[in-house]
Protein backbone atom coordinates (compact mmCIF):
# COMPACT_ATOMS: atom_id res chain seq x y z
CA UNK A 1 0.00 0.00 0.00
CA UNK A 2 1.38 3.39 -0.99
CA UNK A 3 1.92 5.95 1.78
CA UNK A 4 -0.95 8.36 2.39
CA UNK A 5 -0.44 11.84 0.90
CA UNK A 6 -2.27 13.40 3.87
CA UNK A 7 -0.48 15.87 6.13
CA UNK A 8 -2.17 15.33 9.48
CA UNK A 9 -2.75 17.86 12.28
CA UNK A 10 -0.44 17.76 15.30
CA UNK A 11 1.45 14.82 13.82
CA UNK A 12 5.20 14.35 13.52
CA UNK A 13 5.31 12.21 10.39
CA UNK A 14 8.97 11.45 10.95
CA UNK A 15 7.97 9.12 13.78
CA UNK A 16 6.10 6.94 11.25
CA UNK A 17 3.31 6.00 13.65
CA UNK A 18 0.43 3.77 12.50
CA UNK A 19 -2.80 5.53 11.55
CA UNK A 20 -5.92 3.36 12.01
CA UNK A 21 -8.74 3.80 9.50
CA UNK A 22 -12.17 4.38 11.00
CA UNK A 23 -15.05 3.01 8.95
CA UNK A 24 -17.94 3.72 11.30
CA UNK A 25 -18.76 5.80 14.37
CA UNK A 26 -21.58 5.30 16.83
CA UNK A 27 -22.28 6.50 20.36
CA UNK A 28 -19.04 6.67 22.30
CA UNK A 29 -17.04 4.47 19.93
CA UNK A 30 -15.05 4.39 16.71
CA UNK A 31 -14.96 1.21 14.61
CA UNK A 32 -11.86 0.49 12.53
CA UNK A 33 -11.38 -1.35 9.26
CA UNK A 34 -9.55 -4.16 11.05
CA UNK A 35 -12.55 -4.82 13.31
CA UNK A 36 -11.63 -2.94 16.46
CA UNK A 37 -14.05 -1.02 18.67
CA UNK A 38 -12.24 2.01 20.13
CA UNK A 39 -13.73 3.95 23.04
CA UNK A 40 -13.67 7.67 22.26
CA UNK A 41 -12.66 9.03 25.66
CA UNK A 42 -11.91 12.58 24.43
CA UNK A 43 -14.99 13.17 22.28
CA UNK A 44 -12.85 13.23 19.13
CA UNK A 45 -10.98 16.35 20.25
CA UNK A 46 -13.78 17.66 22.46
CA UNK A 47 -16.44 18.07 19.78
CA UNK A 48 -18.83 15.12 20.19
CA UNK A 49 -21.34 15.83 22.94
CA UNK A 50 -24.35 13.51 22.69
CA UNK A 51 -22.43 10.74 20.92
CA UNK A 52 -21.37 10.00 17.37
CA UNK A 53 -24.07 10.08 14.70
CA UNK A 54 -26.97 11.04 16.92
CA UNK A 55 -30.02 10.09 14.80
CA UNK A 56 -31.74 13.47 15.06
CA UNK A 57 -28.67 15.36 13.91
CA UNK A 58 -27.98 12.92 11.08
CA UNK A 59 -31.60 13.12 9.96
CA UNK A 60 -31.54 16.94 9.96
CA UNK A 61 -28.40 16.93 7.83
CA UNK A 62 -29.92 14.47 5.34
CA UNK A 63 -33.22 16.30 5.10
CA UNK A 64 -31.58 19.69 4.54
CA UNK A 65 -29.53 18.36 1.62
CA UNK A 66 -32.82 17.73 -0.17
CA UNK A 67 -33.41 21.48 -0.48
CA UNK A 68 -30.26 23.46 0.35
CA UNK A 69 -26.50 23.41 0.10
CA UNK A 70 -23.96 26.21 0.47
CA UNK A 71 -25.03 29.66 -0.66
CA UNK A 72 -23.64 33.15 -0.30
CA UNK A 73 -24.59 34.76 3.02
CA UNK A 74 -23.62 38.36 2.23
CA UNK A 75 -26.93 39.94 1.25
CA UNK A 76 -28.83 36.62 1.31
CA UNK A 77 -30.31 34.41 4.02
CA UNK A 78 -32.02 31.08 4.68
CA UNK A 79 -34.27 29.61 7.35
CA UNK A 80 -31.76 27.34 9.14
CA UNK A 81 -29.46 30.28 9.86
CA UNK A 82 -32.30 32.60 10.91
CA UNK A 83 -33.88 29.99 13.18
CA UNK A 84 -30.60 28.91 14.76
CA UNK A 85 -29.56 32.49 15.52
CA UNK A 86 -32.84 33.24 17.28
CA UNK A 87 -32.72 30.06 19.31
CA UNK A 88 -29.10 30.62 20.33
CA UNK A 89 -30.00 34.08 21.62
CA UNK A 90 -32.78 32.49 23.71
CA UNK A 91 -30.40 30.15 25.54
CA UNK A 92 -27.23 32.26 25.64
CA UNK A 93 -26.31 34.50 28.57
CA UNK A 94 -28.52 37.59 28.58
CA UNK A 95 -27.60 40.65 26.55
CA UNK A 96 -26.11 38.81 23.58
CA UNK A 97 -28.46 39.79 20.75
CA UNK A 98 -26.44 39.43 17.55
CA UNK A 99 -24.98 36.29 15.96
CA UNK A 100 -22.09 36.19 13.48
CA UNK A 101 -21.48 32.85 11.77
CA UNK A 102 -18.12 31.32 10.91
CA UNK A 103 -16.75 27.80 10.59
CA UNK A 104 -14.36 26.92 13.42
CA UNK A 105 -13.30 27.83 16.93
CA UNK A 106 -10.24 29.68 15.71
CA UNK A 107 -12.27 31.81 13.32
CA UNK A 108 -14.88 32.55 15.98
CA UNK A 109 -12.05 33.96 18.10
CA UNK A 110 -10.65 35.97 15.17
CA UNK A 111 -14.15 37.40 14.68
CA UNK A 112 -14.41 38.29 18.38
CA UNK A 113 -11.08 40.13 18.41
CA UNK A 114 -11.93 42.04 15.24
CA UNK A 115 -15.33 42.99 16.65
CA UNK A 116 -13.78 44.43 19.80
CA UNK A 117 -11.05 46.29 17.95
CA UNK A 118 -13.54 47.55 15.38
CA UNK A 119 -15.70 49.23 18.02
CA UNK A 120 -12.92 51.51 19.21
CA UNK A 121 -11.60 52.10 15.71
CA UNK A 122 -15.03 53.24 14.54
CA UNK A 123 -15.30 55.49 17.60
CA UNK A 124 -11.90 57.00 16.93
CA UNK A 125 -10.48 55.75 20.24
CA UNK A 126 -6.91 54.44 20.44
CA UNK A 127 -7.75 51.28 22.40
CA UNK A 128 -6.17 48.16 20.94
CA UNK A 129 -4.46 46.22 23.73
CA UNK A 130 -5.70 42.72 24.53
CA UNK A 131 -5.34 40.86 27.84
CA UNK A 132 -5.07 37.06 28.09
CA UNK A 133 -4.48 34.49 30.82
CA UNK A 134 -1.20 32.62 31.06
CA UNK A 135 -1.37 29.12 29.50
CA UNK A 136 -4.35 30.06 27.36
CA UNK A 137 -5.11 28.59 23.94
CA UNK A 138 -7.62 30.04 21.51
CA UNK A 139 -6.77 28.40 18.19
CA UNK A 140 -4.17 28.14 15.47
CA UNK A 141 -4.86 31.05 13.14
CA UNK A 142 -2.56 34.06 13.53
CA UNK A 143 -4.84 36.19 15.70
CA UNK A 144 -5.88 33.22 17.82
CA UNK A 145 -2.24 32.21 18.32
CA UNK A 146 -1.39 35.77 19.30
CA UNK A 147 -3.79 35.62 22.24
CA UNK A 148 -2.56 32.19 23.29
CA UNK A 149 0.44 30.95 25.22
CA UNK A 150 3.83 31.48 23.59
CA UNK A 151 5.75 28.21 23.32
CA UNK A 152 6.28 25.21 21.10
CA UNK A 153 2.87 25.76 19.48
CA UNK A 154 3.82 29.22 18.24
CA UNK A 155 7.64 29.41 18.15
CA UNK A 156 8.00 29.13 14.38
CA UNK A 157 5.50 31.95 13.81
CA UNK A 158 6.56 34.42 16.52
CA UNK A 159 7.42 37.18 14.05
CA UNK A 160 3.81 37.17 12.81
CA UNK A 161 2.13 37.44 16.20
CA UNK A 162 0.97 40.67 17.82
CA UNK A 163 1.88 41.36 21.43
CA UNK A 164 -0.68 41.07 24.22
CA UNK A 165 -0.74 41.66 27.96
CA UNK A 166 -0.85 38.63 30.27
CA UNK A 167 -2.39 37.91 33.66
CA UNK A 168 -1.38 34.95 35.83
CA UNK A 169 -3.69 31.96 35.95
CA UNK A 170 -5.86 32.19 39.09
CA UNK A 171 -4.46 29.19 40.92
CA UNK A 172 -6.24 28.25 44.13
CA UNK A 173 -5.19 30.65 46.87
CA UNK A 174 -3.56 33.03 44.38
CA UNK A 175 -6.66 34.52 42.79
CA UNK A 176 -5.98 38.04 44.03
CA UNK A 177 -2.81 38.29 41.94
CA UNK A 178 -4.90 37.59 38.87
CA UNK A 179 -7.57 40.11 39.82
CA UNK A 180 -4.91 42.75 40.50
CA UNK A 181 -3.41 42.15 37.05
CA UNK A 182 -6.81 42.44 35.39
CA UNK A 183 -7.51 45.66 37.29
CA UNK A 184 -4.15 47.13 36.29
CA UNK A 185 -4.77 46.29 32.65
CA UNK A 186 -8.27 47.72 32.62
CA UNK A 187 -6.98 51.04 33.98
CA UNK A 188 -4.77 51.47 30.92
CA UNK A 189 -6.10 54.04 28.44
CA UNK A 190 -5.44 51.65 25.55
CA UNK A 191 -7.22 48.62 27.08
CA UNK A 192 -9.59 47.04 24.57
CA UNK A 193 -10.58 43.53 25.62
CA UNK A 194 -9.88 40.56 27.87
CA UNK A 195 -10.29 37.12 26.27
CA UNK A 196 -10.34 33.95 28.36
CA UNK A 197 -11.51 30.36 28.56
CA UNK A 198 -14.09 30.27 31.38
CA UNK A 199 -13.36 27.78 34.20
CA UNK A 200 -11.16 25.40 32.17
CA UNK A 201 -8.12 26.15 30.00
CA UNK A 202 -8.18 23.24 27.59
CA UNK A 203 -5.02 22.81 25.53
CA UNK A 204 -3.01 24.57 28.22
CA UNK A 205 -3.37 21.41 30.32
CA UNK A 206 -6.99 21.28 31.50
CA UNK A 207 -6.18 23.95 34.06
CA UNK A 208 -9.14 24.94 36.22
CA UNK A 209 -10.36 27.83 38.36
CA UNK A 210 -13.60 28.72 40.07
CA UNK A 211 -16.78 30.61 39.12
CA UNK A 212 -16.23 33.23 41.83
CA UNK A 213 -12.97 34.33 40.19
CA UNK A 214 -14.58 34.31 36.76
CA UNK A 215 -17.32 36.60 38.03
CA UNK A 216 -14.81 38.96 39.68
CA UNK A 217 -12.81 39.28 36.44
CA UNK A 218 -16.00 40.06 34.53
CA UNK A 219 -16.98 42.75 37.03
CA UNK A 220 -13.60 44.48 36.76
CA UNK A 221 -13.89 44.67 32.97
CA UNK A 222 -17.45 45.99 33.20
CA UNK A 223 -16.40 48.80 35.56
CA UNK A 224 -13.78 50.02 33.12
CA UNK A 225 -15.61 49.52 29.83
CA UNK A 226 -13.21 46.82 28.66
CA UNK A 227 -14.84 44.15 26.50
CA UNK A 228 -15.02 40.70 28.10
CA UNK A 229 -14.70 37.88 25.55
CA UNK A 230 -15.63 34.36 26.69
CA UNK A 231 -14.12 31.64 24.51
CA UNK A 232 -16.52 28.76 25.18
CA UNK A 233 -15.52 26.77 22.11
CA UNK A 234 -14.61 23.84 24.36
CA UNK A 235 -16.49 24.63 27.58
CA UNK A 236 -19.85 25.36 25.95
CA UNK A 237 -22.74 22.92 25.62
CA UNK A 238 -22.42 21.16 28.93
CA UNK A 239 -18.76 20.24 29.35
CA UNK A 240 -18.41 22.09 32.66
CA UNK A 241 -21.71 20.83 34.07
CA UNK A 242 -23.86 23.74 32.90
CA UNK A 243 -24.96 24.72 29.41
CA UNK A 244 -22.29 27.42 29.34
CA UNK A 245 -19.43 27.86 31.81
CA UNK A 246 -20.42 31.52 32.22
CA UNK A 247 -23.74 30.35 33.67
CA UNK A 248 -22.00 29.03 36.79
CA UNK A 249 -20.63 32.51 37.49
CA UNK A 250 -23.93 34.20 36.69
CA UNK A 251 -22.28 36.45 34.11
CA UNK A 252 -22.86 37.57 30.57
CA UNK A 253 -19.84 38.37 28.40
CA UNK A 254 -19.79 41.12 25.83
CA UNK A 255 -18.76 38.57 23.21
CA UNK A 256 -19.21 34.79 23.29
CA UNK A 257 -17.40 32.30 21.02
CA UNK A 258 -19.00 28.91 20.34
CA UNK A 259 -18.16 25.98 18.07
CA UNK A 260 -17.38 22.24 18.71
CA UNK A 261 -20.60 21.16 20.52
CA UNK A 262 -22.71 23.66 18.57
CA UNK A 263 -23.69 20.90 16.13
CA UNK A 264 -23.19 18.11 18.64
CA UNK A 265 -19.78 17.74 17.01
CA UNK A 266 -21.23 16.36 13.79
CA UNK A 267 -20.18 19.04 11.32
CA UNK A 268 -18.12 22.27 11.45
CA UNK A 269 -19.89 25.46 12.51
CA UNK A 270 -19.07 28.39 14.76
CA UNK A 271 -20.76 31.52 16.02
CA UNK A 272 -19.66 34.70 17.74
CA UNK A 273 -22.43 36.35 19.75
CA UNK A 274 -22.23 40.03 20.63
CA UNK A 275 -24.12 42.75 22.49
CA UNK A 276 -26.05 45.53 20.77
CA UNK A 277 -23.28 47.98 21.73
CA UNK A 278 -20.77 46.10 19.63
CA UNK A 279 -23.16 45.63 16.72
CA UNK A 280 -24.28 49.27 16.69
CA UNK A 281 -20.68 50.51 16.65
CA UNK A 282 -20.37 48.88 13.21
CA UNK A 283 -23.82 49.88 11.96
CA UNK A 284 -23.65 53.06 9.90
CA UNK A 285 -24.46 54.64 6.56
CA UNK A 286 -20.69 54.80 6.14
CA UNK A 287 -19.66 51.59 4.35
CA UNK A 288 -16.10 51.95 5.64
CA UNK A 289 -17.36 51.16 9.15
CA UNK A 290 -18.95 47.81 8.30
CA UNK A 291 -17.56 44.65 9.88
CA UNK A 292 -14.98 43.43 7.39
CA UNK A 293 -15.01 39.69 7.91
CA UNK A 294 -16.38 36.68 6.09
CA UNK A 295 -15.79 32.99 5.57
CA UNK A 296 -16.68 31.31 2.30
CA UNK A 297 -18.89 28.88 4.21
CA UNK A 298 -20.52 31.39 6.54
CA UNK A 299 -23.80 30.00 7.91
CA UNK A 300 -23.70 26.84 5.82
CA UNK A 301 -27.35 25.68 5.74
CA UNK A 302 -26.55 22.02 6.37
CA UNK A 303 -24.41 22.88 9.39
CA UNK A 304 -27.07 25.27 10.71
CA UNK A 305 -29.65 22.48 10.43
CA UNK A 306 -27.37 20.26 12.48
CA UNK A 307 -27.12 23.05 15.05
CA UNK A 308 -30.91 23.29 15.23
CA UNK A 309 -31.17 19.53 15.74
CA UNK A 310 -28.62 19.79 18.54
CA UNK A 311 -30.73 22.44 20.27
CA UNK A 312 -33.77 20.18 19.85
CA UNK A 313 -31.89 17.43 21.68
CA UNK A 314 -31.07 19.82 24.52
CA UNK A 315 -34.73 20.86 24.67
CA UNK A 316 -36.36 17.43 24.38
CA UNK A 317 -33.95 14.91 25.90
CA UNK A 318 -32.62 14.64 29.48
CA UNK A 319 -29.17 15.92 28.56
CA UNK A 320 -28.49 17.54 31.93
CA UNK A 321 -29.37 14.28 33.67
CA UNK A 322 -26.85 12.46 31.46
CA UNK A 323 -24.26 15.09 32.29
CA UNK A 324 -24.94 14.76 36.03
CA UNK A 325 -24.56 10.98 35.80
CA UNK A 326 -21.32 11.33 33.87
CA UNK A 327 -20.02 13.84 36.42
CA UNK A 328 -20.58 11.30 39.19
CA UNK A 329 -18.88 8.51 37.27
CA UNK A 330 -15.99 10.78 36.36
CA UNK A 331 -15.59 11.74 40.02
CA UNK A 332 -15.34 8.05 40.94
CA UNK A 333 -12.75 7.47 38.20
CA UNK A 334 -10.76 10.49 39.36
CA UNK A 335 -10.78 9.27 42.96
CA UNK A 336 -9.52 5.89 41.77
CA UNK A 337 -6.67 7.36 39.72
CA UNK A 338 -5.75 9.93 42.36
CA UNK A 339 -4.65 7.12 44.66
CA UNK A 340 -1.67 6.40 42.41
CA UNK A 341 1.69 7.85 43.41
CA UNK A 342 2.65 8.46 39.78
CA UNK A 343 -0.23 10.90 39.27
CA UNK A 344 -0.75 14.30 40.91
CA UNK A 345 -2.99 17.37 40.92
CA UNK A 346 -6.28 15.53 40.42
CA UNK A 347 -8.99 17.95 39.30
CA UNK A 348 -12.51 18.02 37.87
CA UNK A 349 -14.89 20.54 36.41
CA UNK A 350 -18.20 19.11 35.23
CA UNK A 351 -17.60 16.18 32.89
CA UNK A 352 -13.86 16.87 32.58
CA UNK A 353 -11.24 15.18 34.77
CA UNK A 354 -7.47 15.62 34.58
CA UNK A 355 -4.29 14.58 36.39
CA UNK A 356 -0.58 15.23 35.84
CA UNK A 357 2.25 12.74 35.61
CA UNK A 358 4.00 13.27 38.94
CA UNK A 359 7.52 12.70 37.63
CA UNK A 360 7.27 14.67 34.38
CA UNK A 361 7.07 18.43 34.05
CA UNK A 362 8.45 18.71 30.51
CA UNK A 363 5.20 20.06 29.08
CA UNK A 364 3.51 19.39 25.78
CA UNK A 365 6.40 17.42 24.25
CA UNK A 366 6.68 15.04 27.20
CA UNK A 367 7.85 11.66 25.96
CA UNK A 368 5.79 9.85 28.57
CA UNK A 369 2.59 11.36 27.24
CA UNK A 370 3.44 10.27 23.71
CA UNK A 371 4.24 6.73 24.88
CA UNK A 372 0.98 6.55 26.79
CA UNK A 373 -1.03 7.67 23.77
CA UNK A 374 0.34 4.77 21.76
CA UNK A 375 -0.29 2.31 24.61
CA UNK A 376 -3.87 3.54 24.97
CA UNK A 377 -4.50 3.27 21.23
CA UNK A 378 -3.18 -0.28 21.17
CA UNK A 379 -5.67 -1.05 23.97
CA UNK A 380 -8.58 0.36 21.91
CA UNK A 381 -9.06 3.56 23.87
CA UNK A 382 -8.72 7.01 22.32
CA UNK A 383 -6.91 9.16 24.87
CA UNK A 384 -4.51 11.90 23.83
CA UNK A 385 -2.49 13.27 26.76
CA UNK A 386 -1.60 16.94 26.68
CA UNK A 387 2.08 16.31 27.23
CA UNK A 388 2.34 15.26 30.86
CA UNK A 389 -1.37 15.85 31.54
CA UNK A 390 -3.84 12.97 31.33
CA UNK A 391 -7.48 13.90 30.88
CA UNK A 392 -10.78 12.15 30.17
CA UNK A 393 -13.51 14.10 28.37
CA UNK A 394 -16.00 11.64 26.87
CA UNK A 395 -19.36 12.04 25.12
CA UNK A 396 -22.29 12.28 27.50
CA UNK A 397 -23.65 8.92 26.32
CA UNK A 398 -20.64 6.86 27.43
CA UNK A 399 -21.67 3.82 29.43
CA UNK A 400 -20.41 2.83 32.84
CA UNK A 401 -18.58 -0.23 31.49
CA UNK A 402 -16.76 1.82 28.87
CA UNK A 403 -15.69 4.39 31.44
CA UNK A 404 -14.45 1.60 33.71
CA UNK A 405 -12.48 0.27 30.76
CA UNK A 406 -10.93 3.70 30.24
CA UNK A 407 -9.74 3.66 33.85
CA UNK A 408 -8.34 0.15 33.44
CA UNK A 409 -6.41 1.13 30.33
CA UNK A 410 -4.99 4.26 31.97
CA UNK A 411 -3.70 2.21 34.89
CA UNK A 412 -2.31 -0.47 32.60
CA UNK A 413 -0.52 2.19 30.54
CA UNK A 414 1.00 3.81 33.62
CA UNK A 415 2.12 0.41 34.90
CA UNK A 416 3.74 -0.33 31.54
CA UNK A 417 5.70 2.93 31.74
CA UNK A 418 7.14 1.81 35.09
CA UNK A 419 8.13 -1.62 33.82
Amino acid sequence: MTPSPIWRPFTQHGLDEPVPEVVRTEGAALYTRDGRRVIDAISSWWVTTHGHRHPRIMRAIAETTESLDQLIFAGWTHAPAEDLARRLIEIAPSGLEHVFYSDSGSTSVEVALKMALGVFSNRGEARSRILVLDHSYHGDTIGAMSVGERGVFTAAYRDLLFEVERAPLPHAGQEQATLDAVEAFCRRPDACAFILEPLVLGAGGMLMYGPKTLRAMREICARHGVFFIADEVMTGFGRTGSLFACDQAGISPDILCLSKGLTGGAIPLAVTLATPEIFEAHRSTDRSKMFFHSSSYTANPIACAAGLANLDIWRDEPVMERIATLEQRQAALLARLAKRDDLANARQTGTIIALDLAADSSGYLANAGQSLRRLFQDADVLLRPLGSTLYVLPPYCIGEADLERVGDVIEQGLDALKA
